[in-house]
């Protein structure tokens, strides 16, 4: 199973040109009222507007009391609109059900980055962050947005709200505390589970639960190899949200990956040191070993969600170090 967290990102100008591509628009009430922000308050005429190092234009609407600018590592919470010819392109308000997006404080802003905007707020205050199209437009890899107009003045105005800043120790405690809670949570109900499905599992030292149906003869893969593997991943309700092995899927072909790389959610790089080559089994994974609350698909997969693969381990790929290890037969 791909590691494939996908998350809102709002750390680069060319992350919401791809989100407006989508044409995904907020509603008519909230695009009135944003019309009316910007003939007030985002308007070129308005020489309000400071300039960043990297050529943001910036202007702080509400300046609330604080000390506590984000840096490079901080974690920020913030609200954003995308704004071009007066409509509203994206709001992670809509998003993200009116709670703030929360991002990773980039280490090097590229020009127009509006991470570079977020440096010069506090909590709780807003602003409006704008950036010519032309501009954006000379950045390498920035693919042309339908709405964009070359040569014409175009700007890109960003209102923002940042909501709070957490330093990347503080968010690793939490993160940390909500996966040992959760990790209780979690045993309970695959206990229970067990239990009503009368299912004898075998726990290992990280929460990881397996079976084994078939255990194979070959070798067992070490952090380091290359594993070959078919799998279908189910919920704990059952329903399946993804297999190598399933039509309805369309990839039926062996899933590789390196062992132990962080390639694949943690409850992978772990179970598939347990089996030897040629076993089938099943992986019950509580969720802070699987995706936790950073579910990649919320209608697939539920967040904090455990899951369920019944897998087959088809090959062990042993990396150089590994084979220079393993003892040749007769010696």
């Amino acid at each position: 199973m791909k590691k494939n967290l996908t998350v809102l990102t709002i750390a680069a100008v060319s992350a919401f040109s791809a989100s407006a591509q989508s044409g995904k628009k907020t509603t008519t009430k909230e695009t009135k009222e944003t019309k009316a922000v910007s003939k007030s308050e985002t308007t070129r005429k308005d020489d309000g507007f400071l300039k960043t190092p990297n050529g943001l234009e910036y202007k702080i609407i509400v300046d609330a009391p604080g000390t506590q600018n984000p840096k490079v590592g901080d974690y920020i919470s913030a609200h954003l609109q995308l704004i071009v010819d007066d409509s509203v392109h994206f709001s992670t308000r809509q998003v993200m059900n009116n709670a703030p997006a929360e991002v990773q404080m980039a280490s090097t802003p590229s020009k127009g980055d509006i991470m570079e905007g977020f440096t010069y707020m506090t909590p709780g205050d807003s602003a409006i962050f704008r950036y010519s199209v032309d501009s954006l437009l000379t950045i390498p890899g920035i693919t042309p947005a339908p709405w964009m107009k070359k040569g014409e003045g175009q700007m890109i105005y960003y209102r923002v709200v940042l909501a709070g800043v957490k330093s990347s120790e503080q968010k690793q405690k939490e993160a940390s505390e909500a996966a040992a809670k959760q990790k209780d949570i979690d045993d309970k109900l695959l206990q229970d589970y067990f239990k009503a499905n009368n299912i004898k599992a075998t726990k290992t030292a990280s929460g990881l639960y397996y079976t084994v149906s078939k255990m194979g003869t070959g070798i067992v893969a070490q952090p380091g190899d290359k594993v070959s593997v078919n799998y279908t991943g189910k919920t704990l309700e059952g329903k399946a949200f993804d297999s190598n092995v399933d039509p309805q899927f369309q990839h039926v072909q062996p899933f590789e990956f390196t062992v132990g790389q962080g390639m694949v959610i943690k409850g992978w790089d772990e179970g598939f040191t347990i089996f030897k080559k040629g076993s089938k089994g099943t992986l019950y994974i509580p969720s802070p070993l699987a995706y936790g609350q950073n579910s990649p698909d919320p209608s697939r997969i539920p967040v904090n969600g455990i899951l369920i693969f019944d897998v087959e381990l088809l090959d062990v790929i042993q990396s150089d170090l590994h084979k220079q290890a393993t003892p040749t037969k007769g010696k």
